[in-house]
């Protein structure tokens, strides 16, 4: 994966999509590329450690920024809020309209487009060699509550001006092409985040929890699929598994979705690590009563109970000593949720990341701890926790290169 700034995502888009194009092309080898005293050629060979064969014919790299940027506000008007934000939620109205305004995109393209029971929609450019297996690359489009234009859009929308530009430049790869968009990165709706990548990756358990999942309003996950168009006559998903092989590599563009490359001047950079998320949901309930009516002494706050834990949830991560380890509430709600009423009930929910998955279930193991011992305070508890997910570490070889290649 590479990412690119936050913030100034509107300027310098051709620098970005170069060193974008340029990762793309190291994953078609050998090349029909140009002259070896193109700079690009040079940066590409520098960066990932292969010579660039058979040389042909100049070969010019041209992103049509302008087309991008319009491609990615016109995606952002299919959204359940009005602009500057961006919601689209799983097979919403808004969401099943963002898919058919990219399969357009895709043939748009000159790509074959096909989907999968859950909405995984790929756009393939055969190679002259269409048997290798191909090399993926995409993202996402899906957006969680009031979110921004970029994420995840970047990475389809740019997978597929890769393509155009490549096209443009005479370009023909010997390996197949895929633009993927994924379903459902976003937990917004039934809670599991990755939805389409983990069962393309044939997790069976997920794949046999769907069965039973269901969203807030308790629309089951296969009758929500049904009626944005997937999942028909179908009692399993199994047929969204990928065999191994099926890919030979994968590339993603991505906006940073922090401060750090801006805050340092860095155009690009190329992740190096991805930090695993776990979540834990906690449920306190005290007694609830009038706010004028029962003194201090006599409570038993389930709100003071939240606010307490996510205190400590901040205590833990700063603990671990690393910068890598992070801890978010992003819910807390109170029940019944009335000024002069204290609170009988409390729901909590907690996000951990870091790339080194020991230091992060010690961090858990602290949050659950603190949890019980809040809850000793003559209050009842419920802690759940979903199941972890493993840290990937990339290639040593990126790592060693990615300074050479920004430079």
């Amino acid at each position: 994966m590479c990412t690119f700034p936050g913030r100034r995502r509107e300027e310098s888009m051709g620098l970005r999509f170069f060193c974008y194009l340029s990762l793309v092309l190291l994953v078609w080898r050998p090349f029909e590329v140009g002259a070896h005293d193109d700079p690009m050629i040079k940066i590409m060979e520098d960066f990932s450690g292969y010579p660039i064969h058979e040389p042909s014919s100049s070969m010019s790299l041209s992103v049509d920024s302008q087309s991008l940027q319009k491609q990615i506000d016109e995606l952002a008007t299919f959204s359940d809020t009005p602009a500057p934000s961006v919601t689209r939620i799983l097979y919403s109205e808004n969401d099943v309209l963002a898919r058919r305004y990219i399969k357009n995109l895709m043939r748009n393209s000159g790509l074959t487009v096909r989907e999968d029971a859950v909405g995984n929609i790929f756009g393939r450019w055969d190679g002259s060699q269409p048997d290798l297996a191909p090399v993926g690359t995409g993202s996402h489009i899906d957006a969680i509550p009031y979110s921004g234009k970029y994420d995840g859009v970047v990475g389809v929308l740019g997978a597929i001006e890769a393509i155009n530009v490549l096209r443009r430049a005479g370009f023909k790869p010997k390996r197949s092409l895929e633009v993927i968009m994924f379903t459902s990165e976003e937990p917004t709706r039934f809670g599991i985040s990755c939805l389409g990548s983990r069962l393309l990756a044939g997790i069976d358990v997920l794949e046999k929890a769907l069965k039973r999942t269901a969203d807030g309003h308790n629309i089951s996950f296969y009758d929500a699929a049904r009626s944005a168009g997937y999942a028909h006559n179908q009692e399993d998903l199994t047929s969204v598994f990928l065999k191994k092989g099926s890919y030979s590599a994968f590339l993603e563009l991505h906006i940073e979705q922090g401060p750090i490359l801006e805050e340092e001047g860095v155009s690009i950079g190329i992740v190096t690590a991805i930090a695993a998320p776990a979540s834990i949901k906690v449920d306190f309930e005290g007694n609830g009563g009038h706010a004028g009516a029962v003194l201090m002494p006599a409570r038993n706050d389930a709100g003071l109970a939240a606010a307490e834990l996510a205190l400590a949830v901040e205590k833990h991560v700063l603990e671990s000593g690393s910068i890598d380890t992070v801890g978010t509430v992003g819910i807390l709600e109170l029940h019944p949720g009335a000024i002069n009423s204290i609170p009988s009930k409390a729901h909590i929910e907690i996000d951990t990341r870091d790339i080194d998955e020991k230091r992060r279930n010690q961090v858990i193991e602290r949050i659950h701890n603190s949890a019980l011992t809040i809850a000793k305070k003559h209050l009842d508890i419920m802690i759940t926790q979903d199941a972890n997910r493993q840290h990937i570490q990339h290639g040593t070889r990126a790592n060693a290169r990615k300074k050479q290649f920004l430079d």
